[in-house]
């Protein structure tokens, strides 16, 4: 994931910052404890296509 997009992309929903979790391939927002997958280098920025944080995930 380019260092540059990832400054300026945020959160669809709430507009707040995202945390890049490269193991999992996915950016997180811990506002909205939501988890957007990242498929070859493509962000899939769309809330219904967003997973759910569990309870136990940071």
């Amino acid at each position: 994931m380019d260092a540059r997009l990832l400054e300026i992309l945020v959160c669809p929903v709430c507009k707040g910052p995202l945390d890049h979790r490269k193991e999992q391939s996915e950016l997180v927002c811990r506002g909205c404890r939501l988890a957007y997958a990242i498929k070859d280098d493509i962000p899939i920025m769309l809330e219904e296509e967003a997973r759910q944080l569990a309870a136990t995930e940071e």
